[in-house]
């Protein structure tokens, strides 16, 4: 296969390294690549002198490096990036990480760790990354018509055992909880580095078939987090690649649950925060055919709740209500003790708190301000962020309604509840609320709340 050079032609000293690593000669790496790609439906004919070249700082076209990768990975008994092995070929290649829904699960260990990898590292092609709506959409389609993994197991590198997995779901546990209490400013940097320095290590090590699955499922819901914290930080691009590497990981889990939640709860939620409503109910009817026969009523519940968002950002009320009281009617259908921990969370007062977006989207203040009650009488107090949002949203109501003076004092309360947690959903709710003002400005119960937001914000 015709090879073309590097920008600047240098010897590739890392792939020299991972060489003399594996104790491979070149005529064996071509050999080992060759088969791999065999495999893989790529018909690659390399030669000891095709691996003389890469050496020499050439590289290979279309898919040949990231075959070479896992050549070179089935040998060391480990995860090997492109990048591990000097082909990332700058930013052009790179900046699709985290992107696409891989193929195998060698690959989509590989392209969560150099996800992770990057991330810790702050390139910029991440962090200042844009949303790409297809992007949300197209993995939930590759996620519908995939068939199950047939084989997690590895061997080779240090044993990873049950206790191992704990470890991550316990970490994952207390990470939440400060989440919650905290904002996603405090923990983000927590979570993108244990994914990197621990997490990464076990997905590489050596592990039977089902404690794999465990694994799996254990880094998908971590992975999930770590995109709604890159969301909470105003890191929306980079949020959707976390998404999709959550619904691979939970694919490879054999947990399609799970991924359906992670199209409901995360990339849905992610398209409504960017003003994609189509995008939304397209990610939650996914979620459903996808997941159909393997949630409890819960997860049925938010999955239906994520569509009447869309439904109501669209302006169809019918459709929205329609779907509305489906959610409700599954969620009275629910038995807690049956719930997953990932879905536990979705309670009554998370339905009130989704159908209170619902009903402000279509222009009812009444009933958005009945349901964001409801949501706030539900909240528990650690929940700082979620009460915040939905004060946000019952101020929204008031303004709605014309209850202008009521509503800057729900949003001072919500202000308040704000300066405790580091979130930029939180500050967007307050921009919005803001932005809801403008009509009033002259009142003198705005003028008021206006300058006294001026003072906290000065003195924080």
């Amino acid at each position: 296969m015709a090879a073309r050079p590097l920008v600047t032609r240098q010897p590739n000293e890392r792939l020299q390294a991972l060489i003399q690593e594996a104790g491979c000669s070149n005529a064996g790496l071509a050999r080992r690549v060759n088969m791999c790609g065999a495999e893989h439906s790529v018909d690659l004919r390399y030669d000891k002198t095709s691996v003389a070249r890469w050496l020499r700082g050439q590289q290979p076209r279309g898919r040949a490096a990231s075959v070479i990768a896992e050549a070179l990975g089935r040998k060391l008994g480990r995860a090997v990036t492109v990048d591990e092995i000097g082909m990332a070929d700058g930013k052009g290649l790179a900046s699709g990480v985290g992107l696409q829904f891989a193929p195998t699960v060698h690959a989509a260990v590989e392209q969560a760790c150099e996800l992770w990898r990057g991330d810790v590292g702050r390139r910029e092609f991440l962090t200042g990354s844009a949303v790409a709506s297809s992007a949300l959409v197209e993995p939930s389609r590759d996620w519908l018509i995939t068939g199950p993994d047939a084989t997690v197991a590895r061997s080779g590198g240090p044993r990873v055992g049950t206790g191992d997995v704990e470890a991550v779901r316990a970490t994952t546990r207390a990470l939440v909880d400060l989440d919650h209490r905290f904002g996603s400013g405090h923990m983000r940097p927590v979570v993108v580095h244990y994914l990197n320095s621990v997490v990464s290590g076990l997905l590489s090590g050596s592990y039977r078939e089902a404690t794999g699955r465990q694994l799996f499922a254990a880094v998908a819901r971590l992975t999930e987090l770590a995109g709604y914290m890159a969301v909470d930080t105003g890191q929306p691009g980079l949020a959707q690649r976390y998404y999709i590497q959550a619904l691979r990981l939970a694919q490879a889990a054999g947990d399609r649950g799970y991924g359906g939640y992670v199209l409901a709860a995360g990339m849905s939620h992610l398209a409504a925060s960017l003003g994609n409503p189509r995008e939304i109910t397209q990610l939650a009817r996914a979620a459903q055919e996808g997941a159909r026969g393997h949630v409890t009523p819960t997860a049925q519940a938010m999955f239906l709740a994520a569509e009447a968002r869309g439904h109501a950002l669209l302006g169809d009320a019918r459709a929205c209500d329609e779907t509305g009281a489906r959610a409700a009617q599954a969620l009275e259908g629910a038995r807690p003790a049956d719930d997953p921990d990932w879905i536990a969370h979705f309670d009554n007062a998370y339905l009130a708190d989704e159908l209170a977006h619902c009903q402000r989207d279509l222009s009812r203040p009444g009933p958005a301000a009945k349901h964001a009650r409801d949501a706030l009488d539900g909240h528990p107090k650690t929940r700082a962020r979620r009460r915040a949002i939905g004060m946000f949203v019952l101020a929204s109501a008031q303004v709605q309604a014309r209850e202008v003076g009521q509503a800057c004092h729900t949003a001072q309360q919500a202000a308040a509840l704000l300066g405790q947690v580091r979130s930029s959903r939180g500050t967007e709710y307050l921009e919005d609320f803001r932005r809801r003002l403008q009509p009033f400005a002259a009142e003198p119960e705005v003028r008021d709340f206006h300058a006294r937001l001026t003072e906290t914000e000065a003195a924080a």
